[in-house]
């Protein structure tokens, strides 16, 4: 796979006007990468569109915060001749995508990517390689690797944590601290970033329980909680964020898992409305969501219910712009599934409608 290879394939315009349609790109596991599709909000139909943009094994897409440029990290095993996965930033318009540029990633299993507030730096996270790597962005375009760390601790667990997996990249609410969540080391490495410069130099790390695997970081929108999903033990650690140095510390934990459960189990990703008031969490294997109250002030969680994620392996999983709706990506079973919500309550829907898409990885709203 070269940098040529990374083309936009031709999609049907659409007009935007009376039409309650909006335009969703969905990641695919796939060798076309990503996926277009048509939702309806009054109805909770997903129309298939076609191919927005050839780039294989697409894992995860993000905007930048003006929302014209969408960045995808590609999770190939060899890019542009070498053996590393890749990122790309794609133009948006008009519900299309138009490439921009494509880079080489650190290394393998690039599974994830991440946008500053001021939508200059880009980080990657390399699952496979264990490490991360971080990019200037000037108009859309990509440079070269600006900064990168190569992880060595390892957990564990033997068959998860044989060595670091970078999993996650994420900023502080100020946009001063940068996180990269290690789950093969127990560890959420933290960074004080350069946003001029896109330089990261260490500042400390939170250390997570032996075993727990920490996959993801999302924070409050009251601006000092943060949410840390473990995967390995299905627990998340809701932790307190330092302004001052960026630190997190651990409030509480909170187990996923019903009483008496003990089959194989991966907790996944996090959905916070946009008032912070829910958060929900999703847990693979036994496939779920699980819905939680939350304290404005404290961040504090509050179990709701457990109810259906629709399919195997809810991978990503994402309120529609109205959070009338859930929409979940069921990576095995190929099919996006959708669930009404109650904008009072925060409750889920037990019973959904599903359509189908090839090994969706995260859903994406235009």
């Amino acid at each position: 796979m070269t940098a040529s290879a990374v083309a936009v394939a031709a999609t049907r315009s659409t007009s935007f006007g009376a039409s309650p349609k909006q335009r969703v790109f969905i990641a695919s596991g796939t060798p076309d990468g990503i996926l277009s599709y048509d939702w309806n909000p009054v109805s909770a139909e997903l129309t298939p569109v076609g191919v927005a943009a050839k780039l294989a094994n697409v894992d995860w897409i993000t905007y930048s915060p003006d929302r014209k440029y969408l960045f995808a990290a590609s999770e190939v095993d060899s890019f542009n001749g070498k053996p590393t996965g890749a990122v790309a930033s794609f133009g948006v318009q008009g519900g299309d995508l138009h490439p921009i540029s494509a880079q080489n990633s650190a290394s393998v299993g690039t599974c994830h990517v991440a946008v500053d507030r001021t939508g200059r730096v880009l980080l990657s996270a390399d699952y496979g390689g264990g490490s991360a790597s971080s990019f200037l962005i000037d108009g859309g375009r990509l440079s070269a690797i600006v900064w990168t760390e190569h992880y060595t601790v390892h957990g564990p667990d033997a068959d998860r944590q044989q060595s670091a997996h970078a999993h996650f990249a994420s900023f502080s609410p100020d946009n001063r601290f940068a996180y990269i969540n290690d789950l093969g080391g127990d560890l959420i490495h933290i960074y004080k970033l350069d946003a001029e410069t896109a330089m990261l130099k260490p500042a400390g790390a939170y250390h997570a329980q032996p075993g727990a695997g920490p996959r993801t970081l999302h924070f409050n929108p009251n601006g000092h909680t943060a949410y840390s999903v473990n995967e390995l033990n299905s627990t998340v650690d809701v932790l307190e964020w330092n302004r001052a140095d960026g630190s997190l510390a651990l409030v509480t934990r909170i187990e996923l898992l019903p009483a008496g459960y003990h089959g194989p189990t991966r907790a996944c990703d996090t959905v916070i409305s946009k008032d912070g008031r829910f958060v929900y969490f999703a847990n693979r294997d036994n496939n779920f969501l699980y819905s939680f109250k939350a304290d404005l002030k404290t961040g504090a969680l509050t179990p709701i219910a457990r109810s259906n994620c629709g399919g195997k392996t809810p991978r990503n999983f994402v309120l529609d712009p109205t959070e009338r709706w859930m929409l979940v990506a069921n990576q095995d079973s190929n099919l996006i599934s959708v669930f009404a919500r109650n904008s009072e309550t925060g409750v889920l829907a037990e019973k959904g409608k599903s359509f189908a898409a090839a090994a969706p990885m995260r859903i994406l709203f235009v």
